[in-house]
């Protein structure tokens, strides 16, 4: 597997970064073994008991909901730069197949699907599906969420022409088999994008002690420093 940086940007003061990439060669790595999870059980805990709070503008979510603007207009620009996949200004996205690793409550899955995209949702949460499946329906869209985790995504084959993992690399317990195993989902000349928290000393201070401790936008233990990308 190889890929190309495609791009970078920052926000929030270079506390946070996420990076685009294109996958050029998706051929097998001897070091890919698509049995390997990276489902962190305390995580997972975690993000069961704020399932209910994903579109409360005013709850935990509240820090990610304003930033989601931010991120969808970034991966429509990227994508919209790769000509391969056409120049539709208002479904940019129209026949595309997006999988959105870690969907949680569909922040991002339902404005990929507005922009004409087919969606597959995918988070290990049983709770996080149900809050994702009951607002789309509210909102009319369709979207194929799924109970799975990354594992059984990887082994069924199946091929995406973009793949978002979206915040999640923070959460997982080994980012190298993570991105392993989400690049055995994007199809050849597909894009990836990821995204995380950079560990540093403002990311500390932003993400742990202001967004935790000082703020209480989320609950205490929410981010590891460890977990924080160098």
């Amino acid at each position: 597997m190889q890929l190309r940086l495609n791009s970078l940007y920052r926000y929030c003061g270079q506390a946070l970064h996420a990076t685009g990439a294109y996958l050029l060669d998706n051929s097998p790595s001897p070091h890919n073994n698509p049995s390997d999870s990276t489902i962190d059980a305390d995580e997972l805990a975690r993000f069961e008991r704020l399932s209910q709070d994903w579109w409360e503008t005013d709850g935990p979510m509240a820090a990610l909901i304003k930033l989601n603007p931010i991120r969808i207009g970034y991966i429509r620009d990227k994508v919209m730069e790769n000509r391969r996949f056409g120049d539709h200004k208002d479904r940019p996205f129209d026949s595309l197949r997006i999988l959105d690793i870690g969907c949680g409550g569909g922040l991002l899955s339902e404005p990929m699907t507005r922009l004409g995209a087919k969606v597959t949702g995918i988070d290990a949460s049983n709770s996080n599906i149900k809050v994702a499946r009951k607002h789309a329906g509210r909102m009319g869209l369709s979207i194929d969420y799924r109970e799975e985790s990354l594992k059984q995504i990887a082994a069924s084959g199946e091929q995406y022409d973009i793949v978002l993992a979206m915040e999640v690399l923070e959460h997982v317990t080994d980012k190298l088999t993570f991105i392993r195993l989400a690049s055995k989902s994007v199809k050849p000349g597909g894009v990836m994008f990821l995204s995380t928290i950079n560990q540093t000393f403002k990311a500390f201070g932003m993400a742990i002690v202001g967004a935790e401790y000082i703020l209480k936008w989320l609950p205490k233990g929410t981010h590891n420093w460890n977990k924080f990308t160098h």
